[in-house]
């Protein structure tokens, strides 16, 4: 019911690129968020989702974040975490595309999950470093394994709680970091808190179900005001967060 309430509100208080004024942003919202082409990548991945949900594998779920609101089961059909958890088809070709549009070299993923996500950044970009991390062994394993066939390189699977992982990591900056785990408001601001002193000028962060819940919606506002942080574009499912100095302030919500 939140998430029903939160986003009838989102329709009537969110624009498309005409009621964007900065060039920067407008820039983002028409060449990259309302891109049209049909990329050769999106094909790569529908066939990746397909082989997903038709796999026959069970995996025995550590959850540590929040978990998912409509599977309760340890153990998990791969094919229904496919249809129900993964990121979804609009969200994937978007994190192809955003990876593609800004070049991102070094990326930073919280949340592996099946890999939907970290194989679209993988496609924008073959000389990509992407480091990815799951809380679930066998998810971690499974996914790995998966990626690996599809010759996925420069990539680096980690197992582990991202509190205890994320002061571990050898990058002194990312381009980019996708938050896509462990759906609650104090975790959100501790991981968004404590890989600020990664970011640069130009990097990116993109939230992930920034309405799942009030909380995550809280989390989601106090990231926005944070000093640090300059623009913002909310298109409901995903957040963007930009740290470019040169920009004013502002706050865009796009209908994608």
């Amino acid at each position: 019911m939140y998430q029903l309430v939160a986003y009838i509100k989102f329709l009537f208080t969110s624009t498309n690129q005409h009621g964007v004024h900065s060039p920067f942003v407008y820039n983002f919202v028409t060449k990259c968020l309302y891109d049209k082409t049909n990329h050769d990548a999106y094909k790569k991945l529908r066939n990746y989702r397909k082989s997903l949900q038709n796999s026959k594998i069970f995996l025995q779920i550590t959850e540590l974040g929040e978990g998912s609101k409509k599977l309760n089961k340890q153990q998990r059909k791969v094919s229904e975490m496919a249809s129900i958890s993964s990121s979804s088809v609009k969200n994937t070709k978007l994190l192809y595309r955003v990876s593609k549009y800004f070049k991102f070299n070094s990326i930073l993923e919280l949340g592996t999950s099946l890999g939907l996500g970290t194989y679209a950044l993988a496609l924008a970009n073959k000389n990509s470093k992407i480091t990815t991390i799951e809380g679930c062994p066998n998810t971690s394993n499974f996914t790995k394994s998966r990626l690996t066939e599809l010759k996925v390189n420069d990539t680096t699977f980690l197992n582990g709680e991202f509190k205890n992982l994320i002061p571990t990591l050898k990058e002194k900056k990312f381009d980019f970091i996708f938050f896509d785990g462990h759906h609650n408001k104090s975790a959100t601001i501790k991981y968004f808190e404590s890989l600020l002193p990664k970011t640069h000028n130009e990097t990116v962060f993109v939230f992930d179900d920034i309405y799942w819940s009030r909380g995550m919606t809280e989390a989601w506002e106090f990231i926005k005001a944070h000093q640090s942080v300059t623009v913002s574009v909310d298109c409901f499912h995903l957040g963007f967060i930009f740290f470019r100095k040169e920009q004013a302030k502002e706050h865009f919500k796009i209908r994608v």
